[in-house]
């Protein structure tokens, strides 16, 4: 185990590294943070912060000096850093494996669909050559997405025909993508999972997902899906964190079809934008969580407390202050989280609200959705 008072390395300065620091602070560990950005969210309120690259030799070096453990906030570093830092005998959770899976959509459909979980269709695309053969296989309509890099709906086009599929090939203009049959879901769905070096799992409840222009709108916990849709979708998420051999916390990504089948979409092997409720909804949110499984302590409870709606806040560029705050701290039911980021930029995640409801979750979605409103860029 690794105790209050070590050090834990963080890879990466956003909100993610910001809510864990938070607990691993509260828990009595010490942070320190590498990121390019001085003064990053997760810099903030960190110990110290190393500013640099991630691919920095040096500045890794001298992480891994500080640290007692390291772990990222999101799957976009460089798989190259978490091979140095181990290569030089420390500790990263969860691992270079489960990166390098979660960052190239090849290995992580081939991962799934050898971990026994369903998947949509796919096929690989390393040349132009390989469309008509994904059109053939796969079929329209299609998704064409770049295998590394993408995130919030970033890096993919919706194809219907071959002229669509040859112009978004190089509109993509990328090494390696992925055909991937578009499904007919009802509702988009994620769980998020714990596991820590003993093996002990835990999965929070499945929550509904909402998305405006491909970035996470709305979620709903728990989701409002039949008893056994929620088993299922657990149950898939625990399969996936012992296949990965995952140590810290994982967001796994899944659509609902009509017929109650569920496919996994993506993986997340940090802590997730649909997990941000636990804060307030939680007896251990997954930010403790998170802590707890990569210290190799004791994962804390993932009972719900009630009801909750988590609206995410996003700038606009209409300016970089937030008013009308004191109007949404009049309901006692709604708890307001910033992080701290100085340009509030058009569709930049700046922060969210959750509600919580003793009796439903459409009361809790009210909450938020009244809260959001009341807060304007100014």
């Amino acid at each position: 185990m690794i105790l209050p008072g070590s050090t834990i390395g963080m890879l990466g300065g956003g909100q993610l590294g910001r809510m864990s620091t938070f607990k691993a602070k509260q828990m009595g560990y010490n942070v320190v943070v590498l990121d390019s950005a001085p003064h990053c969210p997760c810099g903030q309120v960190a110990d110290r912060q190393i500013v640099a690259p991630f691919d920095d030799e040096a500045a890794l070096r001298q992480l891994a000096a500080a640290c007692d453990v390291i772990t990222y906030e999101f799957e976009n570093v460089a798989v190259r850093a978490v091979e140095l830092l181990e290569s030089w005998g420390k500790t990263v959770w969860p691992d270079s494996h489960a990166l390098r899976i979660s960052q190239h959509r090849w290995a992580e459909k081939e991962f799934l669909r050898q971990s026994g979980v369903g998947v949509a269709d796919f096929f690989k695309v390393a040349a132009r050559a390989d469309l008509a053969i994904a059109a053939e296989q796969i079929g329209f309509p299609g998704l064409l997405k770049t295998a590394t890099g993408g995130y919030d709906g970033k890096g993919q086009i919706l194809l219907h025909n071959n002229t669509q599929a040859g112009q978004a090939f190089d509109t993509l203009n990328h090494p390696a993508l992925v055909w991937e049959k578009q499904v007919p879901f009802v509702k988009e769905l994620s769980v998020i999972c714990a596991r820590n070096r003993q093996g002990e799992v835990v999965t929070y409840p499945a929550t509904e997902n909402i998305h405006v222009d491909n970035i996470l709108d709305i979620s709903l916990a728990p989701a409002e899906v039949p008893a056994k849709v929620q088993a299922e979708a657990q149950r898939v998420a625990r399969i996936i964190a012992e296949k990965l051999n995952l140590v810290g916390v994982c967001g796994v990504e899944m659509f609902l079809l009509p017929d109650e089948t569920i496919l996994v979409n993506e993986l997340a092997p940090r802590p997730h934008n649909s997990g941000h409720y636990t804060i307030d909804a939680c007896r251990c949110s997954q930010f403790e969580q998170h802590i707890r499984a990569i210290c190799d302590l004791p994962l804390g409870s993932t009972e719900l407390k009630g009801y909750a709606a988590m609206a995410n806040l996003l700038g606009t560029g209409t300016g970089n202050n937030l008013t009308g705050l004191e109007n949404v701290l009049q309901n006692s039911r709604v708890c307001f989280h910033l992080y701290g980021k100085h340009q509030a930029a058009a569709k930049r995640k700046m922060g969210h609200v959750t509600a919580l409801s003793d009796s439903s979750v459409h009361e809790a979605l009210a909450w938020a959705l009244e809260a959001r409103e009341k807060l304007k860029w100014q």
